[in-house]
């Protein structure tokens, strides 16, 4: 299967874009995910965040839904979560 090209996208910048971020259910976990996702998209605040806890209580599940500006900006907020500490899975 060929890759879709950089330049080609199926987004219409700029969008709201959810992004499910999971990980171990933990006091600051929201507030943690809210500082990373502060330093992509500056409009971003707790009412664009739901979260849910896994059926037993032990991982948290958070929708953080951004202002998506481009490929480049989505990129590396991705990274930023995938590569912290108390992020399990980024979808």
């Amino acid at each position: 299967m060929d890759a879709i090209p950089r330049t080609d996208s199926l987004i219409d910048y700029p969008s709201d874009f959810p992004i499910k971020v999971m990980g171990p259910t933990h006091i600051d976990f929201e507030s943690t995910i809210q500082e990373v996702v502060l330093g992509f998209d500056p409009t971003f605040h707790k009412g664009k965040m739901e979260a849910r806890p896994s059926g037993k209580g032990n991982y948290t599940g958070l929708t953080v839904t951004v202002l998506a500006t481009s490929r480049e900006q989505l990129d590396a907020l991705y990274t930023a979560l995938t590569a912290h500490p108390m992020v399990k899975i980024v979808l």
